[in-house]
């Protein structure tokens, strides 16, 4: 157990609103799910988040509900992988590619707070980067290596790219509801809008 978050399995009533709010997570083969409910109520109960619509998706569009964003890439992932299996005859892991767009973010619960009316990184876990305690909490959720992996190598700073179809459409269609998110906020271009001086 980490001083960062604590495993929790929650009140059946929690885990029901989980199921309820990541409508893609009943997506998942049971044992999978059930893990994946899990770790969603770990990070939510560990968090200073009252509920999970509270809590929000970046610095940079602090108005934008991480629910909302979770959703969107698991929408957009979906689409892609079944034109990735159809057009190009890709081989993809269904649980795997399932949950990784579900959990891909999770650590955004613990990593934000709220603070006299503003978002702001969260202090106790401020000095990780995004994606590691993502990692850190689904591996001790028992969520299998490969999902563990592909969450924890997923963001655009990364130094480490974990390879395979499903990594490739987790960054596609996290980057396409990201610059959805960027595009609804005020002063945040959108990335495909930044140049690389």
């Amino acid at each position: 157990m980490s001083g960062l978050y604590t495993i929790q399995t929650g009140e059946p009533s929690q885990r029901q609103e989980v199921l309820r709010l990541f409508p893609r997570m009943a997506k998942l083969g049971a044992p999978l799910r059930e893990r994946a409910i899990t770790a969603w109520v770990s990070a939510w109960l560990s968090s200073t988040h009252s509920t999970l619509e509270e809590m929000p998706y970046s610095l940079q569009a602090v108005d934008y509900r991480l629910l909302d964003h979770t959703n969107e890439v698991a929408d957009v992932g979906l689409f892609l992988g079944d034109y990735a299996r159809g057009r190009w005859g890709s081989e993809l892991e269904a649980d795997t590619l399932m949950a990784t767009l579900i959990l891909h973010d999770i650590d955004k619960a613990l990593l934000y707070t709220r603070q006299d009316g503003a978002v702001v990184a969260d202090p106790a876990r401020a000095c990780l980067p995004h994606g590691v305690l993502g990692a850190m909490l689904l591996k001790e959720a028992g969520l299998p290596d490969d999902i563990v992996t592909l969450v924890g190598t997923h963001t655009t700073t990364s130094p480490i790219k974990t390879a395979g179809p499903e990594a490739w459409i987790l960054h596609y269609a996290d980057l396409f509801a990201c610059d959805h998110a960027f595009g609804q906020a005020e002063g945040t271009l959108p990335f495909f809008q930044r140049t690389n001086n």
